[in-house]
């Protein structure tokens, strides 16, 4: 019989950031933002021209250390500008990073970034949601035409890791329009090799733990929350590097 690679810890994370996320990730302010992630990922898979790295779900999932490792090392420049260091990064502290980064957003633009990635509400930027918040400025910063237009992140690794989760995003996006829906889900998990094929319980599942706000659709803000916290920066004990 086939390995099969079942994505460890994944029921716990839907109650615990699943429910958090729903009270926050239906509010119109989050649209904006949502609609440009929408057109870059739309941008993005039609100069794909279909390949991919990935051929499974499994063939993710099994790349989880590396993006672990990668993501970790954010933690000295979430240090960095956590300049009170209360564990959180407030709008000026997050406006002086900006600053610091040479990137040039309206204060709408920024007021914009910080709720959509305050997804608790508590007014500050914890750890994993200053990953996203880089992450989707990178990702929006990423040239179209102009290659002086861009995030300039100084880590190789770091901008290697930020490519890769788009890619993870762009394979489960079958029909490209910039978001995820059940069918997409369940035709990715179920593409690879019949004996890896889920069964239909797993990926109602899956997918559910991505739809925060339960409205049958998949923004990559809302995929990635739930991507970082799938891969377990914080903790190894939440997703050990192999299973049993």
């Amino acid at each position: 019989m086939g390995k099969c690679h079942p994505c460890p810890s994944l029921k716990s994370l839907s109650s615990r950031i699943g429910g958090m996320l729903c009270n926050y990730g239906s509010s119109s302010k989050y649209k904006k933002l949502d609609s440009k992630l929408e057109r870059k990922m739309i941008e993005m898979k039609g100069s794909a021209s279909g390949q991919s790295n990935f051929k499974s779900i499994d063939s993710i999932i099994l790349r989880f250390p590396q993006f672990r490792e990668g993501l970790r090392n954010l933690r000295g420049v979430f240090k960095q500008y956590d300049e009170d260091s209360n564990g959180t990064i407030d709008r000026e502290e997050l406006n002086r990073c900006l600053e610091k980064l040479q990137l040039h957003f309206t204060k709408e633009e920024v007021e914009d970034l910080f709720h959509s990635c305050d997804i608790d509400g508590s007014e500050g930027i914890q750890f994993n949601e200053f990953i996203v918040l880089l992450c989707l400025i990178y990702l929006l910063m990423k040239p179209s035409s102009s290659p002086d237009n861009t995030l300039k992140m100084h880590s190789l690794q770091l901008e290697a890791t930020f490519d890769t989760i788009v890619e993870a995003f762009l394979f489960l996006d079958k029909n490209g329009d910039g978001k995820l829906n059940k069918k997409d889900v369940m035709k990715a998990l179920n593409e690879a090799s019949p004996w890896e094929r889920s069964p239909a319980r797993v990926t109602r599942t899956r997918f559910k733990e991505m739809d925060w706000d339960k409205n049958g659709k998949v923004s990559f803000r809302e995929f990635l929350f739930a991507f970082i916290n799938w891969v377990g920066i914080e903790s190894d004990e939440e997703l050990p590097d192999s299973g049993t």
